[in-house]
């Protein structure tokens, strides 16, 4: 569970990379992010050395003088605006599996495939076996992968039980609706961010499943809404 009451802030390097993974530009320049950075409470000097370490580190890249994401950071904003924005089709009760079929890899290739397999938003029914309701939009592009089999299939148990067991819905709930409050009590620029960064990660491991399969009042909405108000609020910085 998310302690909000004990969200650190953030640093001036994730600040800058906060700023241009939440309000979409395609680019910024090193004035905008400054000046942007002097309303969370960045002073300048500090806001160009995150730049260049950010830069340095891969997180960031200059192009025509201005800064925009990395190859890395990039991805993450493409699957941040995943969770943002409602995936879901009409679902026909199917649901993706993927099947570990390769046996003797290294540890660091299990971890590279789990979090390839989580970022789908797929959940590990039991080790190697990986499945979630086929309703979203998205291409199966894990699929690719030489060590999977893939399949659609349709569960003999109720899918809402599955559901419930592959993901703790009620534990995600309960933090959307504490981050919620929390980003709509706090007013100072900098913890807000703070808050807003949570958000995203909180839709980020949003399962996106059907409305039939979830709880009743679930927050994700709710969630969506907001953090797409504070992106308005993050873009007025320099409109």
């Amino acid at each position: 569970m998310t302690d909000v009451d004990a969200l650190p802030p953030l640093s001036a390097r994730s600040v800058m990379l906060s700023l241009l993974l939440g309000s979409h530009p395609d680019r910024m320049s090193a004035a905008d992010l400054v000046r942007a950075g002097e309303h969370f409470g960045i002073p300048a000097a500090t806001a160009r050395v995150a730049l260049t370490r950010a830069v340095a580190a891969g997180d960031l890249q200059r192009v025509d003088g201005d800064y925009v994401l990395g190859e890395r950071l990039a991805a993450r904003q493409r699957h941040q605006d995943e969770a943002v924005l409602d995936a879901e089709t009409g679902w026909d009760g199917g649901w993706e599996m993927a099947v570990v079929v390769v046996s003797g890899r290294t540890g660091a290739e299990r971890a590279a495939l789990r979090d390839r397999l989580t970022s789908y938003r797929l959940a590990e029914l039991r080790e190697g076996v990986w499945t979630r309701p086929a309703n979203l939009r998205r291409p199966r592009e894990y699929a690719d992968e030489l060590v999977l089999s893939t399949f659609t299939v349709r569960p003999d148990e109720a899918p809402a039980a599955l559901a419930r067991q592959l993901w703790d819905l009620g534990a995600w709930a309960a933090d959307a609706r504490r981050l919620l409050a929390r980003l709509e009590a706090t007013r100072e620029p900098a913890p807000r961010l703070a808050v807003a960064a949570h958000v995203v990660r909180q839709l980020a491991a949003d399962p996106l499943l059907p409305a039939v399969l979830l709880p009743a009042d679930w927050p994700a909405a709710a969630m969506r809404t907001a953090y797409a108000a504070y992106q308005d609020e993050l873009r007025s910085l320099w409109a």
